[in-house]
């Protein structure tokens, strides 16, 4: 390949088709039966795992040059037309869920022919769950994964390596191996997790504690398979709540801590526990509240109680004495040991059934017997395995998304009921013996330790849902893992799982899941990967090594991925630690080397925490630049949304001697995470594209930097635009291609010689792009440019455009909206803040700021007036004004025309800007939402009789000419 020559991802990608496919992958339902990143995670937890199509998109954009594609005939324009046609087709196909093995031969010999008919070397050097290698491996290139942590290595042995190495010869001995350390675990643990007599078969069995009747062990063998008899239902979920003393003295009540008590929130079949006093008036005794409503609401009026009002801010009440109960007291009641936890339901199922029966704790006997069980049982298993319980400490206090530390707890076991330590103590007893029986039994060593490691997995899965920091979720009847979303919080109710019942948190459905995976990896098409186990920072590689890096870097100060991998840490060194001894040597996951902002570990130093972090990024892209050949791409997965964090990884880059040279924006996210949760959380991951700045050179800004950012921001918004690109993606897209004119050079300079710091410069392209959008809009809209467009109105409706188009409804931390400010040239805070004052445009609110709406703001009857010194307000103040009034007294709107005098023509592309979709058939999107949106339609459509008639009217036929002169 011609190094000087534009590789495909530099040119263009079908981005909308990516994005579909990527999007459609976060879906376990929709992603079953094939490879998808939904089915790695299934496999086994790891956080910031992209799509495959995305990844294989990347791989093949990378590696394949953009002229392959561009016909020898025709104008340059019918050319370049035709090659991005001929390319979008193949990589659509080749992004397709379930794309065959001929469509990724045919990629890869593609690839292959574009090297000189050899496959390309591609690292990934922070490879994490191993979704880049993996597709790499299948585009028949030769895949490197280097990562730093021993549970994400793992996850990339079970990913990458084994089932390309034992295939579907090992699948049949997982599932065998599988059932058995279940069945052994089940007869020395099975008695802790009793079955309930059904009261559908015995009515009377149900009627108070007396009468309760429990089956100890009541599974019996049927065609091979452990079932549970007739008569008898299957606890699955125990719902316990912690509690505390009653600060109150002299009432010596236990106060619950509950966040809620809904059981079951679907319409139709509404169930939840209503918390009443005791007889003893020292406890809580529960009601089990049960409705057939279509809406929640309704079901709350019939109840005449909301099962979501129990407890706010971390704080609560006594049921018995009506005092409050402070978020100190529970913290010291946790640290001097006098949190405990009490059942409060159980979850059941009936073979052959569809659902969950649900019963409260008060008709039920108490489990107390089965806890008091394990704990006089837990001594022995510890002392038989060696286990080391309550040794590995949690991190400290204050590491981002940890919550737990402030109530007692200290160690990693502490997150577990003595039940639960119990049980998963045993099944990895049973997987350790299994290794022994294996290799007595003549399994060779890799295929023995690869089982075993699967089944260690089925442990971890089994420990994510059974600790006692999980949630129920009551829209899906179904167990919820403490650490999916990279955080640990501190829960008040929790469900223990029956690992010996069919539902989330068993074994038999963590083992399909596992063996699932597995199989699907062995039919897909994998090629031998080079995982090794190190740090990004020193990579093991000659110099000119590679022909490609893509890499999905950690996020600044997005995710802790040691200590939250920890978790799994403790479970894997006693499940098969053994077996990797170079590997879990310590007590926990290793953090001196590891890239990630984390104040904790600088004593809460901030400011230390970054540079750290900016030093190790410095590093590992100049171990990047090291490795690659000349004119080599390197991809880097990019989705932070903050400007700090981009600042920070895009200075890596540059000091490290990199130039981007492209930027694209792939939908990523689960859309349940997305903007539609006014979130202002990105729906795209970027692909930022990089190569080796050959040259070293200053830069000056005015003359040579600036030019060339408006340059490339035009094309770019236009470019995007038109490919249906919008709001945050495509103003962090165009900012990220903006990157180019400042990386270009070793330092940017300003005409004096001082040098130009990345963050100043990410402001500046904030501030070209938002204001090459808002032309953009502005044309969309009908507006001329000059003085009657978008561009010239005052600076704070700027801003709220803006802000509607980015960002809709969602709330801003208080980093990114001043970030966002600067780019609009707007004050936040201050006298002259739009979150000061009497009419403030944006709400303050524990360091995040909401963008108020018409409804929030129109009924003041100064809005929209004009100032003291005669000049008109804003024009945002004028429209929320007109559109209240339009709404609710219309009448007075020929009196607020006439006193406010707002420009009419400027507010008319205004409020068609915001109503987006009345233009061209709903080709804009959205910017107004809600009941905005409502009225900026209603006023759009109607605009002369609402608004020209009337000013016509109420100050004569030259009022619009007046206002533009």
């Amino acid at each position: 390949m011609n190094d000087t020559d534009k590789r495909l991802i530099e040119d263009y990608l079908p981005i909308a088709d990516i994005s579909e496919e990527s999007s459609i992958e976060n879906s376990v339902t929709q992603a079953r039966g094939y490879l998808s990143k939904a089915l790695l995670s299934i496999l086994h937890r790891w956080w910031a795992r992209r799509p495959l199509a995305a990844c294989r998109a990347a791989v093949y954009g990378a590696l394949v040059p953009a002229s392959r594609f561009v016909p020898g005939n025709g104008t340059d324009t019918q050319k370049k037309s035709l090659g991005r046609a001929n390319s979008a087709k193949l990589i659509k196909a080749l992004c397709q869920r379930g794309v065959s093995q001929d469509q990724l031969e045919q990629a890869a010999q593609h690839i292959r022919e574009a090297h000189g008919d050899t496959a390309p070397r591609v690292l990934d050097m922070f490879a994490g769950g191993g979704s880049i290698p993996l597709e790499v491996g299948r585009l028949g290139c030769e895949s490197y994964a280097v990562e730093l942590n021993p549970v994400a290595h793992l996850v990339e042995l079970g990913t990458l390596v084994y089932p390309e190495q034992f295939g579907h010869r090992m699948v049949k001995e997982l599932r065998n191996w599988s059932r058995i350390v279940y069945e052994r675990t089940q007869q020395e643990v099975g008695d802790l997790y009793p079955s309930i007599l059904d009261p559908k078969s015995s009515p009377e069995a149900l009627v108070g504690n007396s009468q309760t009747e429990f089956q100890v062990s009541g599974f019996e063998r049927r065609q091979g398979e452990l079932r549970q008899p007739s008569g008898f239902l299957t606890p699955v979920a125990y719902i316990w709540t912690r509690t505390v003393p009653c600060p109150r003295p002299g009432c010596g009540a236990s106060v619950p801590l509950h966040r809620q008590s809904w059981l079951r929130k679907k319409a139709g079949g509404f169930v939840a526990l209503k918390p009443v006093a005791g007889k003893d008036r020292q406890r809580v005794d529960y009601a089990l509240l049960s409705s057939s409503a279509e809406d929640p609401k309704e079901a709350i009026v019939e109840w005449g109680f909301d099962p979501s009002d129990l407890s706010a801010g971390g704080e609560t009440t006594c049921p018995i004495c009506q005092t409050t109960v402070a978020t100190m007291h529970i913290k010291a009641s946790g640290e001097s040991g006098r949190m405990a936890v009490n059942l409060i339901a159980l979850v059941c199922t009936r073979s052959g059934d569809q659902g969950k029966i649900y019963f409260s704790a008060s008709d039920i006997p108490s489990s107390e017997d089965e806890e008091k069980k394990a704990s006089g049982r837990l001594p022995v298993i510890v002392k038989q395995g060696n286990f080391g319980v309550y040794e590995t400490k949690l991190p400290p206090r204050g590491t981002l998304g940890f919550r737990v530390q402030p109530y007692g707890f200290k160690t990693w076991d502490d997150l577990f009921t003595q039940r639960q330590l119990l049980t998963l103590l045993t099944f990895v007893q049973h997987v350790r013996q299994a290794y022994s029986e294996m290799r007595n039994g003549g399994v060779e060593p890799e295929l023995a330790k690869a089982l075993v490691t699967y089944l260690a997995f089925i442990v971890d899965k089994v420990a994510e849902r059974g600790a006692s920091v999980c949630r129920w979720h009551p829209g899906a009847e179904k167990i919820e893992g403490p650490i999916a979303n990279g955080k640990m919080p501190m829960v008040w109710d929790f469900p223990e799982a029956n690992p010996f019942g069919n539902a989330s948190g068993s074994w038999s459905q963590s083992a399909d899941d596992v063996i699932g995976a597995v199989e699907a990896l062995a039919n897909g098409g994998l090629k031998k990967c080079i995982v090794q186990r190190g740090s990004a920072l020193a990579l093991p590689y000659e110099d000119n090594f590679f022909d490609a890096i893509i890499t999905d870097p950690p996020y600044y100060d997005n995710v802790p991925y040691s200590h939250l991998a920890d978790f799994f840490y403790v479970w894997l060194k006693r499940s098969v630690g053994h077996l990797y001894p170079e590997h879990f040597a310590a007590e926990s996951c290793p953090t001196k080397a590891e890239a990630v902002m984390e104040p904790a570990r600088h004593g809460g130093d901030s400011e230390k925490a970054r540079a750290e972090y900016e030093k190790m990024m410095s590093q590992a892209f100049s171990e990047a630049h090291r490795v690659l050949k000349p004119g080599a791409p390197l991809v880097c997965v990019y989705a932070h949304k903050t400007t700090a964090g981009w600042a920070t990884l895009i200075d890596a880059m540059r000091r490290a001697g990199f130039v981007v040279t492209e930027a694209w924006p792939i939908d990523t996210e689960n859309p349940s995470r997305q903007r539609s949760k006014e979130s202002s959380a990105l729906a795209s991951s970027i692909f930022l594209v990089a190569k080796r700045r050959e040259a070293i050179g200053k830069g000056n800004y005015d003359e040579t930097v600036r030019p060339e950012l408006e340059s490339t921001v035009r094309e770019r918004v236009n470019s995007l635009w038109d490919l249906g690109i919008t709001g945050a993606d495509l103003v962090i897209a165009c900012v990220g291609a903006g990157l180019r004119a400042f990386t270009a050079f070793s330092s940017v300079e300003y005409a004096n010689g001082e040098e130009m710091p990345a963050q100043r410069f990410l402001t500046e392209v904030e501030s070209v792009v938002l204001e090459t959008i808002l032309a953009r809009l502005s044309k969309e809209v009908g507006g001329n440019g000059g003085r009657y467009g978008l561009a010239a109105i005052d600076a704070p409706s700027r801003f709220y455009t803006l802000w509607r188009y980015t960002y809709k409804l969602a709330e801003l931390d208080s980093g990114e909206a001043i970030i966002f400010a600067n780019g609009t040239h707007v004050e936040l805070d201050g006298l002259q803040g739009l979150s000061s004052g009497a009419r403030p445009m944006l709400e303050k609110r524990k360091g995040k700021y909401r963008l108020l709406d018409y409804s929030e703001r129109g009924g003041d009857t100064s809005l929209g007036a004009l100032s003291q010194d005669g000049q008109p307000a804003p024009l945002v103040d004028a429209l929320h004004r007109l559109l209240w009034l339009m709404e609710r007294n219309p009448s007075n709107i020929p009196d607020f025309l006439r006193d406010a005098r707002p420009n009419t023509e400027q507010m008319r592309l205004f409020a068609q800007a915001l109503a987006g979709p009345v233009l061209k058939g709903g080709e804009l999107g959205e910017v107004a939402s809600g009941t905005e949106l409502a009225a900026l339609t209603k006023l759009t459509a109607n605009w002369r009789s609402v608004v020209e008639d009337v000013a016509e009217a109420a100050v004569g036929p030259l009022f619009r000419d007046a206002r533009k002169n």
